[in-house]
This record gives C-alpha cells, sequence and structure tokens, in this order.
C-alpha cells in the first residue's frame, strides 16, 4: 500500500494491456482508478465524476491528450492533468504544459514512479483549491463578536453551545432577528474539529430567490444569462468547514430537496452542469419563524426540517433577559465613557423589539451625538428617551409641586435660564453646564420656543 493520501484518479489510455496493467497496480496501491480508452470516453465520465488528477496518454486516434487536454481546460474541470508518451520531444512538452498540464512522464517508466508524479499533482491540486476557498473566504469573512450574557436563560444557550460543537451534525437556531443567531454559530464552529476550516454564510432572505441556487451551488459559464464565468457554490467554499445558513425559512421551497440531498450525501451539480460533486460540510441553520408551523402549512418540507434540527438551540429575545443589558452597554460603550443614569435607566427598562442589534444602533447613534463622552437621554432615540419609567427617581433636592413632573421643571429651568441671559442659548448652555448642541436638543426636546419668551 502506498504510504501517501488515497487518489481519485482518471486513467486515459488506448493501449488495453498497459491501461489495464497500471489501473490494477494503482488499485493495490489504494487509489481509486476510472478507466478510459479514449479522449471521447473519458469527457463523459468527466461530465458526470469529479477528480483529482487525470492520467492522459498523448497520443490516441480521435481526441487526441493535447485536444483533451484542452477541452478540460475549455470546460473547467477543476483537475489535474498529467500527460504521458512514447515520443520524447521538446515540442510536446511545451505544447502540454502551455495547455494546462501538470507533468510530463515518459514511457517507459517503473509505476512507482508514475504513482509519485500522480502524488505531486494531486498536491498542486489541493493546494490551487484551498488558496480559492481563502481568497473567497478573505473577501466574504466578518470579524467575530464574542457572545456577552450571564443570565439563566443565556446559561442554558451556552450549554447547547458546548453540547453541540464537538458532535458534527446539523443544528438549527432559532430567535428573533437581532438576537445573535450568526454568533451562536461561530460559537459552535469556534468549539467544533472544523475550527480551523471555512466558516461561510449566506442569507437566504437577503438574495432574490433567482440567485439563492447560483450562491448556494455554483454554476457553469453561460448556465443562464449574465453567467459569464463559472463559479464556485458556497458548499464548495465552505468544503471541509461550516455553511451558516441564516434564514433558511426563507428558502425557495423548489431548492429544498437539493439542499436535503447535500445534506444526506454530500452530493450537489452546480446550475447547468450535469458532473455530480461531493462535498463534506457542516451546515448550521438559523431562522426567525417558527419552522413547524411552516412544515404544517406546507411552506417547509418536513424531511428536510427534521434534518436540520438534530440539535435546536433558542435564542431568547433581549426583554426576557434584561439582567444582561448592563453588561453589553458595557461592552459597546468601553471604558472611557459614561452614561448618565437617567440615560441608562431608559435603556435597561425599554423592550427592544429589535434585540441586540437595535441596541448596538442605539449606543452607536448615542456616542456620535454626546458632548464630552458623556452619554445623557437626549442622545438616545425618541422611541427610548420617550418611554415612561414607572420607578424613575425623583430628584429630593428640587420642590416638586402636586401635579409637577420631572420634564415640568426640567422645562421650567430651561426658561428660567433663558430668560437670565435674555435668550442668549450660548450664554445659557454655559450656565447649565452643559454644550449649546446638548441645549438645542433639550429646546427641541421639551418644546420650547426661545422667541416667544418675555
Amino acid at each position: 500500500m502506498s504510504s501517501s493520501s488515497p487518489l481519485n484518479l482518471l486513467l486515459v489510455e488506448d493501449d488495453d494491456g498497459f491501461r489495464e496493467t497500471a489501473a490494477a497496480w494503482l488499485k493495490r496501491m489504494g487509489h481509486h482508478v476510472e478507466q478510459a480508452g479514449n479522449g471521447q470516453e473519458a469527457l463523459k465520465i468527466l461530465e458526470r465524476a469529479q477528480f483529482d488528477v487525470a492520467i492522459v496518454d498523448m497520443n490516441m486516434p480521435g481526441i487526441s491528450g493535447l485536444e483533451l487536454l484542452q477541452q478540460i481546460g475549455e470546460k473547467h474541470y477543476e483537475i489535474e492533468v498529467l500527460i504521458l508518451t512514447g515520443q520524447a520531444t521538446v515540442e510536446n512538452a511545451v505544447a502540454a504544459m502551455k495547455h494546462g498540464a501538470c507533468d510530463y512522464l515518459t514511457k517507459p517508466f517503473p509505476l512507482a514512479e508514475l504513482e509519485r508524479r500522480a502524488q505531486m499533482a494531486a498536491t498542486n491540486h489541493r493546494l490551487k483549491r484551498e488558496n480559492a476557498h481563502l481568497l473567497e473566504l478573505l473577501s466574504r469573512e466578518r470579524r467575530p463578536v464574542k457572545i456577552i450574557g450571564e443570565s439563566a436563560p443565556m446559561d442554558e444557550v451556552f450549554r447547547l453551545i458546548e453540547r453541540a460543537a464537538p458532535t458534527d451534525k446539523a443544528v438549527l437556531i432559532e430567535g428573533e432577528s437581532g438576537t445573535g443567531k450568526e454568533l451562536v454559530a461561530r460559537a459552535i464552529q469556534e468549539r467544533s474539529l472544523r475550527a480551523q476550516k471555512p466558516f461561510v454564510t449566506i442569507n437566504c432572505a437577503a438574495l432574490p430567490e433567482t440567485l439563492v441556487e447560483s450562491e448556494l451551488f455554483g454554476h457553469e459559464k453561460g448556465a443562464f444569462t449574465g453567467a459569464t464565468a463559472r463559479k464556485n457554490g458556497l458548499f464548495e467554499v465552505a468544503d471541509g468547514g461550516t455553511l451558516f445558513v441564516d434564514e433558511i425559512g426563507e428558502l425557495p421551497l423548489a431548492l429544498q430537496p437539493k439542499l436535503l440531498r447535500v445534506l444526506e450525501d454530500g452530493s450537489l451539480r452546480r446550475v447547468g452542469s450535469h458532473q455530480e460533486r461531493r462535498v463534506n460540510v457542516r451546515v448550521i441553520a438559523a431562522t426567525n419563524r417558527d419552522l413547524s408551523k411552516e412544515v404544517e402549512a406546507s411552506r417547509f418540507r418536513e424531511d428536510l426540517y427534521y434534518r436540520i434540527n438534530v440539535v435546536s438551540v433558542r435564542l431568547p429575545p433581549l426583554r426576557e433577559r434584561p439582567g444582561d443589558i448592563p453588561l453589553l452597554l458595557k461592552n459597546f460603550v468601553g471604558s472611557e465613557w459614561t452614561i448618565d443614569p437617567d440615560a441608562r435607566e431608559k435603556m435597561e427598562h425599554y423592550h427592544w423589539p429589535g434585540n441586540v442589534r437595535q441596541l448596538i444602533n442605539a449606543v452607536d447613534r448615542a456616542m456620535i451625538l454626546a458632548d464630552d463622552k458623556l452619554i445623557t437621554i437626549d442622545d438616545l432615540p425618541r422611541e427610548i428617551s420617550d418611554q415612561p419609567v414607572t420607578n424613575r427617581r425623583t430628584v429630593a433636592e428640587i420642590p416638586v409641586a402636586p401635579g409637577d413632573d420631572l420634564a415640568s421643571l426640567e422645562r421650567n429651568h430651561i426658561i428660567a435660564v433663558l430668560k437670565r441671559e435674555n435668550g442668549n442659548k450660548a450664554k445659557a448652555a454655559r450656565t447649565l453646564g452643559i454644550h449649546r448642541r446638548k441645549l438645542y436638543r433639550l429646546i427641541e426636546r421639551l418644546k420650547i420656543d426661545p422667541d416667544s419668551l418675555d
């Protein structure tokens, strides 16, 4: 047996005796070998199967080895070609290498040398694929963000992540939009045996239905209008690693059987191709829909639902874990910023329909508007700052008349300062100890008309 990795080889040779002898020897060395007696037969085999290396005789009747090499290049078959010839000429070698051959072997030769050259070609093939994967990943990859939470619902999420990660089984992550489903998928991948392999994402809701199939499974040149070049699908890009299918509930019903087939045996075909390819990909899916109800309504295949739902992780909405909000705020704001107690109270009591994503957006907005690295109520979005807080703190130092509220006291105080400074907003802001832009926002929020002051 060979000490190297088993190879998937296509041996194309019109000399039946040599072909059968070489094939038998390579099989004994642990390799899978398919045989073709001529170039036309080889092309038919390449249409239905994928190989690491094609070992091709240069001189064959009909389609010659050089012509076969040219057609392999034109059809973009992902395979390395090792040329064999009994007529060793510089011209033949140059022509073969020019048309994409990776190596050139002159007959007669020891079969051990043939295997050694095939192994070298396969290594070259693998490196090309890995480089292509890395290039695509560099254009798609986003920086990971840690998961934050100490509440009981999040403890259950962390427990499921630790249990599911090393199993290599499909995982379904359920939760409302903005809860951090992709972060959970990344956490599972980072703790899995595929941690050093590609992590590729697709959002089914972000693509037109006509492009989802091409994005997932790839396409051949000319497969449809606009397909000007062959393209690897994300399953091929993720080969050996993890594919995160976000919003899988939006996957068109017509494509669901094709996804099911990949999950069952790893086989797929690019759009416009008859060649079957195999991939080894772990699928993690996510949805904000109730897929069990989608199955009942015949909008999602039952067999696919059970295939992706081997392990289920439910992400709680932010309103179900309010104790985590201070931790999230601390992480998003950083140590150099301060949040005014009233602004913090507003954020901790808000119901956050957009979940963590909305919280991040609100903090980003506040940090842009805030002065002196201090976030106040006036820096928050209106839907948060205007919400009533039942247990709002009172200001003991200010005497409160019956019927007064804090907003009225604040409004009356600003009006009094503006009157004292004769309507000069810059002086009024200095007296109040705030930035002028903040005073403008207070005047707008409290509906004060400086021009109408006596």
